[in-house]
C-alpha cells in the first residue's frame, strides 16, 4: 500500500512537470528567465539550514556521509519519517516555497517554477539527511511549497508593484522581503529595490484586507463552553487577492488567506488556510455573477483540543448574486481530493504521535450583505481521511462557523462569531475518540484601503 502511494507522489510531481513543459504561463512571458541564478539560490536554500543544522545546532541528521548518499539514493530506501507535526507540516512547506520562488522571483512562470519545490525537497532528502526519504516531506515540501510559494510571491508582488515612493516604498519593500525573501534578494540584485514600477506595470489586481482584534472564549475539553471555558485575546487576518473569474487560466488570480492567532493554552497560532486558483471558468456574468474553480489548499489547525493539517485539490463553485440596493447574497461550495493530512493518533506512543493518509474535503458557505452596513455568513469545512501510515484510522473533521457585523465607520466593523470544530477518529482497534473545540469571539474588524 505504501509503494502505490509512493508511486502516486511521483506520478503529482511528474504532473507538475508536464504541465510546465505544457503551460508557459502568461504571467512571466515579458521577463527574462534567469536559470543560473535561479538554480544557485535554490542551491542556497538548500545548503544554508543544512549548515545551520550540522555546524549550528549539530543535529545528527545532518551528519551525512557517501554511505548514507548511496542508502537514499536507492527507491527501496524510502520510508515515511517520525518528526515532529510542526516540522513536517510547517516547516516542510515553508521551505519549499522559498525552492519555489528561487525559480519563480527570476522569471519563470507558476508551472515552470513548480518542478523546484519536488527537485529540491528531492534533493535534501538524499543528499542533506541521513534519514531514510520520506514521501510525506516531498509532499509537504513540493505540494505545500508550491501553495504558499506562489501565495507569498502574489503578495510580495503586489506590495512592490505599485507607485509609491519615499517611507511609503521603504516600508513596501521591507514587508515584502520578509513576506518572499527569495523576491526582495533578487531585487537587491537587479537594482530594483525602492523603485516605483514603471508606468503600466502595476500590480492592478483588487486586494481586500481585513484585521480583527478582540476576545475569545474557548473550550478544548469538554465542550462546556459557557460555564468552564476560557477567555484569551484574539486577532485574525484575512486576505483576498483577485477576484473569482477574473483571470481564468492564469493560476493563482484568486487567492483567499486566513491566519487566526490568540491565546490559547497549546498554540499562538491556530488556524491558517490558504486557497489559490489553478484553473477557472466564469459560467454566468451580468446581474447574478457564477464562477467555476480548480483550487490548490493549504490547511492548519492547531487548537487546545486537537491538531489537523492536510493539502487539498477542491473543485468550486463561486456565485454573488445582487439582492436590489446595497444588497447581495453570495454562496460557495467546493470538494476535491485531499492529497496528504496529517492528523493526531491517540494510541501512538513511542513514535510519531499523528497519522498520514489521504481522503476527501468538502466545503459549503453563504454571506447575506445588508445596505452595505451589515452582513452575516454561515460556513462549513468538513474532511475525510484514511490512514495508510500509522494506526488504522478514519477520521472525519467537521468545521462549522457562524458570524454577524455591523458598520461602526467607512472601514471599521464590530462583530461577533460563533464556532465549533470536532474531530472523529474511529481506530480499528481501539474505542473511538472524539475531540470538540466550540468557541465565542466578539471583536474589531478594520478594512483599510489598498492601492
Amino acid at each position: 500500500k505504501n509503494r502505490c502511494y509512493f508511486l502516486f507522489v511521483l506520478l503529482l510531481a511528474g504532473g507538475f512537470r508536464a504541465k510546465a513543459q505544457a503551460m508557459a504561463g502568461r504571467d512571466s512571458a515579458t521577463i527574462k528567465h534567469r536559470f543560473l541564478r535561479s538554480s544557485g539560490e535554490l542551491m542556497l536554500g538548500e545548503m544554508g539550514p543544512f549548515l545551520l543544522d550540522r555546524y549550528v545546532t549539530n543535529e545528527d541528521y545532518a551528519r551525512i556521509s557517501w554511505q548514507t548518499v548511496g542508502h537514499n539514493l536507492s527507491l527501496r530506501s524510502w520510508e515515511w519519517d517520525y518528526d515532529g507535526f510542526q516540522t513536517n507540516q510547517i516547516g516542510h512547506p515553508y521551505h519549499g516555497s522559498v525552492l519555489f520562488n528561487a525559480f519563480r522571483s527570476n522569471g519563470y512562470s507558476f508551472w515552470q517554477s513548480a518542478p523546484a519545490a519536488f527537485a529540491g525537497s528531492y534533493l535534501w532528502e538524499t543528499f542533506s539527511e541521513n534519514q531514510a526519504p520520506a514521501p510525506n516531506d516531498l509532499i509537504n515540501t513540493g505540494f505545500g511549497g508550491v501553495i504558499l510559494g506562489e501565495t507569498t510571491h502574489r503578495i510580495a508582488g503586489k506590495l512592490v508593484n505599485s507607485r509609491s515612493r519615499g517611507v511609503e516604498r521603504q516600508a513596501a519593500e521591507i514587508l515584502a522581503f520578509l513576506i518572499d525573501p527569495m523576491n526582495g534578494f533578487n531585487r537587491l540584485l537587479n537594482g530594483e529595490w525602492g523603485r516605483p514600477a514603471m508606468p503600466g506595470m502595476e500590480d492592478s489586481t483588487p486586494l481586500k484586507l481585513e484585521f480583527d482584534a478582540g476576545l475569545r472564549q474557548y473550550d478544548g475539553h469538554d465542550s462546556k463552553l459557557f460555564s468552564d471555558g476560557r477567555f484569551g485575546l484574539y486577532g485574525r487576518v484575512r486576505l483576498l487577492y483577485g477576484d473569482p473569474g477574473l483571470h481564468p487560466k492564469i493560476p493563482f488570480s484568486h487567492i483567499s488567506v486566513l491566519v487566526e492567532a490568540g491565546q490559547d493554552d497549546s498554540a499562538t497560532i491556530n488556524v491558517v488556510t490558504v486557497y489559490g486558483s489553478l484553473a477557472g471558468w466564469r459560467l454566468r456574468s451580468g446581474a447574478g455573477r457564477v464562477a467555476g474553480e480548480l483550487s490548490a489548499n493549504y490547511d492548519y489547525i492547531h487548537n487546545s483540543a486537537f491538531l489537523y493539517s492536510a493539502q487539498s485539490i477542491r473543485m468550486n463553485l463561486l456565485s454573488h448574486f445582487p439582492l436590489g440596493g446595497k444588497n447581495g447574497l453570495s454562496t460557495s461550495v467546493g470538494a476535491g481530493p485531499v492529497i496528504l493530512a496529517a492528523v493526531p493518533n491517540n494510541y501512538l506512543f513511542h513514535t510519531r504521535d499523528y497519522d498520514y493518509g489521504p481522503g476527501v474535503a468538502f466545503n459549503g458557505g453563504v454571506t447575506l450583505l445588508l445596505a452595505s452596513r451589515f452582513s452575516g455568513s454561515a460556513n462549513y469545512r468538513g474532511a475525510w481521511m484514511k490512514t495508510i501510515n500509522g494506526n488504522g484510522t478514519d477520521y472525519f473533521l467537521h468545521v462549522v462557523t457562524g458570524d454577524v457585523s455591523v458598520r461602526l465607520a467607512a472601514r471599521c466593523s464590530a462583530g461577533w462569531e460563533i464556532g465549533y470544530f470536532t474531530l472523529h477518529g474511529n481506530y480499528a482497534h481501539y474505542n473511538a475518540v472524539d475531540r470538540t473545540y466550540p468557541y465565542m469571539r466578539v471583536s474589531i474588524r478594520y478594512n483599510p484601503i489598498f492601492p
